[in-house]
């Protein structure tokens, strides 16, 4: 670079575990050039134009571990990709996609960088990146730079790209149970947990909610039909083909009536309290545009309630509540709209607003509220009259707690009849804290896949743990949804060792998924003949529904340019670091560096799972003090350093003591077998040191030593070589 700039020479994308953090993150190569000579002390004017842009960077504490702590930094001088990651932190926060981590280091060639930044949604970040460097240039040059635009750009991205807010809290109630998740599409198709344990959620629909339960909750008059046929209380009515069908069947019914689409959602649609002839035809017409059919029946008076049902339990409800504005004898019913009711901070057009913005020009309900009153949007109510806007669309009150048992077990009854493992039920009724029968009440609705907004971020009461409580439907309490996941790294000998550790896992009984540069394999069939050490194929294996144990080869090239596939395993096998083990294309020049790339493999292994690693290599054998959980050593001879010390600590390893295989457990040695039954090609060193890796893990998992023994005699390892 022949100026004083910033160019993003590389980036990449890591979806999971790596080298910088457990979480995926954007790593971007930065050249800052000739700026290498240039530390932000030495700036005229910049400390003030950076703070006066992003005047919320003094939350950030960076090093010094305090508020400010960064600015100080800025005023003792630091370097522009530093900066860089600060500024894309902050663009990100407040964006909404809130960031707390990041990382600026430095690579052997002068003035280029790597910057590690959270990344929840790439396409976020990606974006945050460049708008970041063109700030940071902005003001070291005295730019103007706008910053709300730039925030407003990645907000509007932020939408597009991330999990709605119903999904979003399941995944989340997920996480903090420790259970992994696993995005299928760019929707809100969400897998959480591995393999055949996994259970898979759209939005607040879920693998349990059948196609039949869903058809009949969207066909009104059936659910009406059905929940009357069992006992819960429901409107009398019928499907109508007409306007004019309509009034003959307000009239058999007995006005007031309630005219609605049969497969509306949401209140689209729906008229109620209609009393003239008028009302009803117009209610029809309305009804018709948002379904396919319209059903007519009697008007239960009362306020609307939403009631969710997860699991055969009433774990939220929420109550609606009308709309009103009081004329003032000079603003129109528009005016009073906009100033009276779109003014409440919990009104909004996406979905972080409890309460919707009514919007009259687009919400035909309203035109017809108002004008069964007498007025148009640009009419005048007199000053202190009252005007009904809205009479539902509006329930976000919560009223958990004020819930009757018998009003809770009408309406686990109705999710029951649907069909539906997690529903929506919809009532009428005057008081939720009485039941239905004695205050005339009714179910109206039972709908599949509810939302969950309004008992997520109610305008009035608490939130609910609706999350949590869905989670807890798929997953009994001791269940994470993980099956076995082993993972393997090292400079040598990986391939055969996931191989080998996959057999002994088949024989142990489990539907093993094999991801290795070998290939990829399904129970023991090769469906692909190609490199499967890779975050694609390791993913392939965690999606699918069949197997319920993985293999996983990483290579290092893979951890550092990918990330990891899984959050964490039951077993990670280091099989060592060789002396001149580098990848300079990605700015790893030697084998100390190369550690950090390796020690990824321990970092994730589960507090009850087990770390795999040769005795014999120091570097690896040093990762022992960083495994949250056990430690299994392996090597050709018991006195290994950290293997004998190991072992003297109750530790467990296996090795190799007159020819001979041996378990140990502390002072408790067993012989698992003899080198020379094993085949001829086993017993050169470099691949008995492979087959001491693979019975490590075996061990670990709790696979008996006689499987153990059987598989390492017959597996074929010439092919494995």
């Amino acid at each position: 670079m022949s100026k004083k700039s910033i160019e993003i020479v590389n980036v990449l994308f890591l979806n999971g575990p790596n080298i910088w953090t457990y979480r995926p993150v954007l790593e971007a190569w930065v050249d800052i050039g000739e700026l290498e000579d240039s530390p932000s002390n030495t700036i005229p004017g910049f400390y003030e134009r950076l703070t006066g842009l992003l005047p919320s960077l003094i939350e950030h504490r960076c090093s010094i571990g305090e508020r400010g702590g960064f600015l100080q930094r800025l005023r003792e001088g630091t370097w522009p990709a530093h900066i860089m990651e600060h500024v894309m932190i902050e663009l990100q926060n407040q964006a909404g996609m809130q960031t707390g981590f990041g990382k600026a280091r430095e690579t052997p060639t002068r003035g280029m960088y790597k910057v590690a930044v959270r990344a929840r949604y790439e396409a976020v970040s990606r974006v945050a990146l460049v708008k970041a460097r063109d700030l940071v240039m902005a003001a070291i040059e005295g730019r103007p730079f706008d910053v709300p635009a730039a925030v407003e750009e990645l907000r509007d991205i932020l939408d597009r790209v991330s999990l709605g807010p119903s999904t979003a809290c399941i995944v989340e109630a997920a996480t903090e149970r420790g259970i992994p998740f696993l995005r299928l599409n760019d929707g809100n198709l969400v897998q959480l947990g591995h393999g055949a344990r996994s259970r898979r959620i759209w939005t607040a629909e879920t693998d349990r909610t059948s196609a039949i339960a869903e058809s009949i909750s969207s066909d009104k008059d059936l659910t009406k039909s059905l929940l009357g046929s069992c006992g819960v209380p429901v409107p009398e009515g019928r499907v109508v083909n007409s306007p004019e069908d309509a009034w003959e069947a307000a009239e058999e019914i007995g006005i007031p009536v309630v005219v609605k689409p049969s497969d509306g959602n949401h209140g689209r649609g729906v008229s109620i309290d209609l009393k003239t002839r008028a009302e009803v035809e117009a209610a029809y017409r309305l009804a018709q545009e948002e379904g396919s059919e319209v059903i007519v029946e009697n008007f239960i008076s009362g306020n609307e309630h939403r009631l969710l049902v997860v699991g055969g339990k009433v774990v939220a409800a929420a109550r609606g509540q009308e709309a009103w504005v009081t004329g003032d004898g000079v603003a129109t019913i528009t005016q009073l709209i906009d100033s009276q009711i779109n003014t409440d901070p919990r009104r909004g057009t996406t979905e972080e607003f409890p309460l919707n913005l009514v919007l009259i020009d687009e919400d035909p309900a309203v035109r017809l509220e108002i004008a069964r009153q007498g007025y148009e949007p640009d009419s005048v109510p007199p000053a202190g009259t009252q005007v009904l806007i809205q009479r539902n669309g509006n329930v976000a009150f919560d009223v958990t707690d004020l819930v009757h048992p018998d009003v809770a077990a009408a309406a686990v009854l109705a999710a029951r009849v649907t069909g539906l493992d997690i529903a929506g039920v919809d009532l009428v009724a005057e008081d939720i804290s009485r039941p239905l029968e004695e205050q005339g009440g009714a179910i109206v609705e039972v709908n599949a896949g509810p939302g969950l907004l309004m008992h997520l971020k109610p305008a009035d009461g608490p939130a609910r743990p609706v999350g949590r409580a869905i989670v807890d439907h798929l997953f009994p309490q001791q269940d994470n949804g993980r099956i076995p996941v082993v993972g393997v790294t090292g400079s040598h000998g990986t391939t055969m060792v996931a191989r080998l550790t996959a057999r002994l896992m088949e024989l142990n009984g489990a539907a093993v998924g094999l991801a290795c540069s070998d290939g990829l394999y399904l129970r023991q069939r090769r469906v692909e003949q190609n490199d499967a050490a890779n975050w694609a194929a390791a993913h392939r294996i965690l999606i699918n529904r069949a197997l319920d144990a993985a293999v996983l080869e990483n290579g290092y090239r893979s951890i550092l340019a990918e990330g990891l596939a899984y959050d964490r395993c039951q077993v990670g096998i280091v099989t060592g670091i060789a002396a001149d083990a580098t990848l300079p294309d990605l700015h790893v020049n030697d084998a100390e560096q190369m550690e950090k790339v390796a020690r990824t493999q321990v970092d994730v292994v589960l507090p009850e799972g087990t770390a795999v690693l040769n005795a014999a290599d120091a570097r690896v054998a040093a990762m022992a003090s960083l495994c949250d959980g056990s430690v299994v050593f392996y090597g050709m001879t018991p006195e290994l350093p950290a293997l004998d010390q190991h072992c003297a600590g109750g530790g467990r390893a296996v090795f190799v003591r007159d020819g001979q295989i041996v378990l140990a457990s502390g002072k408790d040695e067993a012989v698992l077998v003899g080198l020379a039954v094993l085949p001829p090609e086993a017993r050169s060193d470099q691949v008995t040191e492979n087959i001491l890796a693979a019975v490590g893990a075996a061990w670990a998992l709790g696979v008996d030593t006689d499987l153990i023994r059987a598989g390492i005699s017959t597996f074929v390892y010439g092919d494995a070589c």
